[in-house]
């Protein structure tokens, strides 16, 4: 049995929202044709990608793995596309990109190898700081553009955005934990246990509205701003805690598991988008930088419906098996 990119597609965007129902309306397609090109996929493969609950779907251990790889192959072929179908132009000059931590370390490496590969005559300049720091720098023109989390960005302010892919947040616990053998897991149940928060990019402030609209506190044992330093101290049973799937890796730096939940609760997703200041002109080399990332992540997240058309094209034309 053959591997369609129609499969890789439907498993992607499933991995991403967490429930089959939400990526078949992100995809405009029925539920079931979601749940057979996933079975396809998995029959494929050898192996299981999604653990099915009442709750949603969550990656596997194994499908964590492919799930990098699916979004590299979609990434490689819309852009092969792209490459094909619009006339090469020569784009040149220094690109000023501000990204925040989360970004940077999580997101953003892989498709600036692409975009330089592509546009090697852009002279790609990143500056790392909090996101108020990196809002400051576009509105005094000491930047182009950004990519940062998108989240907390004042939507009637001076800065514009647009939101490039969401993240789901899950539970994260170590193996044979308590709340891994409720059937059902909410924040109050979450409240009985430590918890680890995370403090880097306003994850504090993130975590505590959805905590506080709730009604219920966190029992905080360790803060910080380190996610390996909340990685192990999970994995190691320390403590638990909510992250979204874009920092999630199945093992800790000393090698030992963490498993992911979903929530009773609709708990915001982690978003990533390009900002910019509203009403200034962008260089012929951040409007590059941005029409890249947005056909990049063509078909995962949040796009404009030309570039959903766009994907779809692309992906009708490998044969379903």
């Amino acid at each position: 049995m053959s591997v369609s990119l129609k499969q890789m597609r439907y498993f992607v965007a499933a991995a991403e929202a967490g429930r089959i129902g939400q990526a078949a309306v992100e995809l405009n397609v029925s539920q079931s044709a979601v749940t057979a090109a996933i079975q396809q996929l998995e029959g494929a493969l050898g192996f299981r990608l999604l653990d099915r609950t009442a709750l949603g779907v969550s990656v596997t251990l194994e499908g964590g793995r492919f799930l990098q790889q699916a979004r590299d192959i979609l990434m490689a072929v819309a852009e092969a596309t792209r490459h094909s179908r619009v006339a090469p132009r020569e784009v040149a000059g220094p690109l000023r990109v501000g990204v925040t931590y989360t970004v940077a370390g999580y997101f953003l490496p892989r498709h600036l190898v692409r975009f330089s590969a592509s546009f090697p005559a852009v002279e790609l300049e990143l500056f790392e700081a909090p996101r108020t720091v990196v809002e400051q720098a576009l509105r005094d023109g000491a930047l182009d553009i950004a990519v940062l989390l998108v989240s907390n960005v004042d939507p009637g302010g001076p800065i514009g955005f647009e939101t490039l892919t969401r993240s789901r947040r899950r539970l994260w616990m170590a193996p044979g934990h308590a709340l891994s053998k409720l059937d059902r897991v909410g924040l109050a149940d979450v409240a009985r246990h430590p918890y680890v928060m995370l403090t880097v990019d306003e994850a504090r402030a993130t975590a505590l509205r959805y905590w506080t609209s709730a009604g219920i506190e966190p029992d905080v044992v360790f803060r910080t701003s380190s996610v390996e330093a909340v990685r192990s101290m999970v994995a190691g049973g320390m403590g638990v805690t909510v992250l979204s799937d874009m920092v999630y890796r199945p093992w800790s730096l000393e090698g030992q598991r963490i498993e992911t939940r979903l929530l009773e609760e609709e708990i915001p997703t982690m978003d990533v988008g390009l900002a910019w200041m509203r009403g200034a002109a962008l260089t012929p080399a951040a409007e590059a930088f941005r029409d890249f990332l947005r056909f990049a992540l063509t078909g995962v997240g949040n796009h404009r419906a030309e570039e959903r058309a766009a994907a779809s094209s692309i992906l009708s034309m490998a044969p379903a098996s």
